[in-house]
């Protein structure tokens, strides 16, 4: 495999194994693993914590001011931890709360504005894997591969439901089904950088892969685009 190095853009709906993907490639590239899903929880966190009404936008604006993102390696996990203003937030970013604002922050024009300026800024090296809805399409449009990853809906409550019962022994299967369907209705929709597949995009539907399966597909896509 060629030692040049490019973007790869994974895309998709929430709960379908994105990140998963995503940071098996990165991995096994030994390039940078950008969750920028992660980015508009931890904005989401910052706004929610100093209840700031998402539809004003000039208090918005003042907030972003007040933030500072990025992610530090964790060595105990072997993975990239989220720091907002220096805080770990990672585990905290992942709680019902935020996910069920997350979609609604991140449709707000600002945020996304903020949140992609940081984002070229990770990637001028090149040698990144970032997943998220619009990295593509929008973030970067001429990434030299772009997956759009993709699985039936009972499968992606399934598989969030597993991952949040993990922690919180009350969440129902019904709960996260109306978030998720909440999310993808606010991601396909916003006016800004809506989630769509790119024209040049490689659809992985994972509804009955494994992740070694889906992981060997992405791999071989790879070797296609480095030669």
């Amino acid at each position: 495999m060629s030692t040049s190095k490019i973007i790869i853009a994974v895309d998709g709906y929430s709960s379908c194994g994105k990140s998963t993907l995503a940071k098996a490639l990165a991995a096994h590239l030994a390039y940078v693993f950008i969750d920028t899903g992660a980015m508009y929880r931890a904005i989401a966190l910052y706004l929610l914590r100093h209840q700031i009404d998402f539809n004003d936008t000039s208090k918005v604006i003042e907030a972003l001011t007040q933030i500072k993102l990025y992610f530090k390696y964790n060595a105990q996990t072997a993975k990239s931890d989220m720091y907002l203003n220096d805080e770990n937030v990672e585990l905290e970013i992942r709680e019902m709360r935020v996910s069920q604002k997350v979609s609604e922050v991140a449709a707000i024009s600002e945020v996304r504005s903020f949140a992609v300026a940081q984002q070229h800024e990770m990637g001028k090296d090149k040698g990144i894997v970032m997943d998220g809805r619009d990295i593509g399409t929008v973030v970067f449009p001429n990434a030299a591969l772009k997956i759009f990853v993709t699985a039936d809906p009972a499968i992606r409550i399934q598989r969030r439901y597993l991952e949040l019962s993990a922690t919180n022994s009350k969440v129902t299967r019904e709960e996260i089904a109306q978030n998720l369907q909440h999310r993808d209705l606010i991601d396909t929709t916003r006016e800004h950088s809506p989630l769509r597949q790119a024209e040049d995009a490689r659809v992985l539907d994972n509804s009955n892969m494994t992740r070694e399966e889906q992981f060997n597909l992405a791999i071989s896509w790879v070797k296609e685009v480095i030669g």
